[in-house]
């Protein structure tokens, strides 16, 4: 632009013509506007420093990743609806990742991104969003910062045990209202993380388990509220040990629904010491799920060289082999399991004790389903438990057919869930001093289903 026109007289020196005045006023105003405008669309964080902020996608940054990248520790990245076609990693600390709609806000892996979300930075969140269709995990939290380690298989390549000098722990995370569904993996897997809360989420059509939390010792983290089905395992932990809750979750209609493993293929083994108390464990004999990679089918919860761990006022029920299954696995014996005061119904068998010795094991107050060995010794059915050896290890009972089950992309997609409330509004919360106070007397026997 032409501030002078040189057809016209130049005023003289120090004084300006109303014209030009006017002229370089509107410039002004222009450009103040256009300013103004870039920096709502920008894609830096709109200030270097001050109090937390909110960054919106997709009206200030066109991507997920974009905004988290320009995201400060304390920083709240709002997602609206839309299916963003991304992998998005959140490496620094204390970032929460919030949809504006749970079932709207969908981040899509198309079946060829590996993960959906990756956490490695300490005390961040991710709630009310969905994931989907990832060769992997749709959303994994981690202490694992090498990338070319993140992808299917416990947290490393090939199920090599982790090096937890390292990679330590993440400390803090948290999962709230997170719908995760035909994954090729895990859909919300907590591996080499701790001190967390994974919290009124969803997980169906994943290949191997909806839940999973692995490789931790102390855990200190709570898996409260969620809705798992249609999984291969409804939710697994795997040397995940100490501080470690699974209270009030719905684990239904999978192939099997718990899983409680310790094993040589990840760091930290024997897995010990987990608490689950009220959760609804029914009907784990889905022919329309994954199938799982052993063959296993009708189980409620099985107990592959888990020790110390304490199951009460669990309804199990439904299940077509058993509601539980109690073994010793690649050289872990399983040690010192108390299963008492739980509501076992309409299971073919109670209980089956693969174990050759009882192992401090103990199996009272849970009704009288039949189990396997017919006749339990009396040490096995009074708790606390004594060591002696089976006469008979029990044996899994022989169904009519294992159905073959489906692939993971086939899987219906879910109906929508329920998201949090005021998801537009409520101020961030970052995963610091979590989980917070537990409290077992809250979590009651649930009622039979009808």
């Amino acid at each position: 632009m032409r501030f002078l026109d040189t057809k016209h007289r130049v005023p003289r020196a120090g004084a300006a013509s109303p014209g030009l005045l006017m002229l370089v006023l509107g410039f002004l105003i222009t450009l103040l506007g256009v300013t103004a405008c870039a920096s709502l669309l920008s894609e830096d964080r709109m200030k270097a420093d001050g109090p937390p902020a909110v960054l919106r996608v997709p009206s200030q940054f066109r991507s997920i990743q974009k905004a988290v990248d320009s995201a400060r520790s304390g920083d709240m990245v709002l997602v609206s609806p839309g299916v963003y076609r991304e992998s998005v990693t959140i490496s620094k600390p204390r970032i929460v990742l919030r949809g504006t709609d749970r079932s709207k806000v969908v981040i899509d892996g198309e079946f060829k991104r590996t993960n959906g979300i990756t956490v490695t930075g300490a005390a961040s969140v991710v709630e009310n969003l969905t994931v989907r269709n990832h060769l992997a995990n749709g959303l994994l939290f981690t202490g694992v910062t090498d990338k070319a380690l993140q992808g299917a298989g416990a947290g490393g390549a090939d199920y090599n045990p982790l090096d937890t000098i390292k990679y330590p722990a993440l400390r803090g995370f948290r999962a709230s209202y997170v719908t995760a569904y035909n994954n090729a993996l895990y859909g919300i897997y907590a591996f080499d993380a701790r001190d967390g809360v994974i919290e009124r989420s969803y997980g169906s059509g994943q290949a191997d388990s909806g839940i999973y939390v692995g490789q931790c010792d102390p855990c200190n983290t709570v898996v409260r509220h969620n809705l798992t089905e249609h999984n291969a395992v409804g939710v697994e932990v795997t040397n995940a040990s100490k501080g470690l809750y699974l209270l009030g979750n719905t684990i239904r209609r999978n192939r099997v629904g718990l899983t409680v493993l310790s094993n040589n293929l990840e760091a930290l083994g024997p897995q010990h010491n987990a608490v689950f108390v009220g959760n609804t464990i029914s009907e784990n004999n889905d022919d329309q799920s994954p199938e799982q990679a052993d063959g296993g089918f009708g189980i409620g919860v099985g107990i592959g060289g888990g020790t110390h761990n304490r199951f009460e006022r669990n309804r199990v029920e439904g299940n077509d082999v058993s509601g539980f299954v109690l073994q010793d696995v690649q050289g872990y014996p399983a040690v010192g399991n108390q299963i008492k005061g739980n509501a076992l119904d309409k299971n073919r068998l109670g209980l089956v004790s693969m174990t050759k010795r009882t192992e401090y094991n103990c199996y009272s107050g849970n009704g009288h389903a039949p189990t396997s060995p017919d006749r339990l010794p009396h040490v096995l059915t009074t708790c606390p438990g004594r060591d002696i050896a089976m006469a008979t290890p029990g044996r899994l009972p022989a169904i009519d057919r294992v159905p073959p089950g489906v692939s993971f992309r086939d899987i219906p997609a879910p109906p929508a869930q329920p998201g949090m409330t005021n998801a537009m509004r409520a101020p961030a919360r970052p995963a610091l001093h979590l989980p917070g106070k537990v409290d077992l007397t809250a979590y009651r026997l649930p009622k039979p289903r009808r």
